[in-house]
């Protein structure tokens, strides 16, 4: 499945790069999908109530309690939208709103799972290739080298912890190996570089997060 079969307009923001993109408009369509799979059910999206009692690791300790940022707040959003509540994701959405369209794509979506590194995983790449992917991605969108490294982050399935360990075809045609348990730690890798699961099994309306520590470029 590509990104561009589940194609809607978007936008998301691009404030951490101090780029001019807004983010008030992205995924606000008031049609905001729950979803299921081979991993998830309907109704946790339905209720948004105890969103957090089934996500995992350290690094949720980092998500807020309240708010639409919190794990009951996400759970009622999509995914982009989702993602800009979160105080861990903020250079993720900056990255997803330099492509034109791609925020609502991942909000259309009926059900996707999203590996979204974390600031500090932006922060080990030097400032001007970061800069320079953004500028890229905004000039050529989904033809450019950050519209492949974000799909590279993200399934067309909707995978809890029970569902998302193997191996699994990414929307940038590639693959990603999932490993290990919610209990000793889950790892993600592409082959190349191998990303720690800081907070996992996120739900939001269409799809399930995990929020990992390295970004996955897909080089091999």
């Amino acid at each position: 499945m590509k990104l561009n079969h589940l194609r809607r307009a978007g936008v998301a923001t691009i404030s951490v790069l101090a780029l001019s993109v807004s983010l008030a408009a992205c995924g606000d369509d008031g049609d905001d999908k729950g979803s299921s799979s081979s991993g998830k059910s309907d109704s946790m999206s339905d209720t948004g109530a105890d969103a957090g009692a089934q996500t995992f690791g350290d690094g949720c300790a980092q998500v807020p309690t309240s708010g639409a940022g919190s794990f009951d707040g996400m759970v009622k959003d999509p995914v982009a939208t989702a993602a800009s509540n979160n105080p861990l994701l903020k250079t993720l959405v900056s990255a997803v709103g330099a492509v034109d369209g791609l925020g609502d794509t991942l909000n259309g979506a009926e059900a996707l799972t999203v590996f979204a590194p974390y600031d500090g995983a932006f922060a080990e790449i030097p400032s001007d290739d970061l800069n320079a992917l953004v500028e890229g991605g905004m000039k050529d969108g989904q033809k450019s080298t950050l519209y492949k490294i974000l799909a590279h982050h993200v399934l067309g399935e909707n995978d809890d912890e029970s569902a998302v360990t193997g191996d699994h075809d990414t929307l940038a045609g590639d693959s990603l190996t999932i490993e290990g348990t919610p209990e000793d730690g889950m790892t993600v890798s592409d082959g190349t570089v191998t990303a720690n699961v800081l907070c996992g099994n996120i739900p939001t309306a269409n799809a399930t997060v995990y929020v990992i520590d390295k970004v996955l470029t897909g080089v091999k």
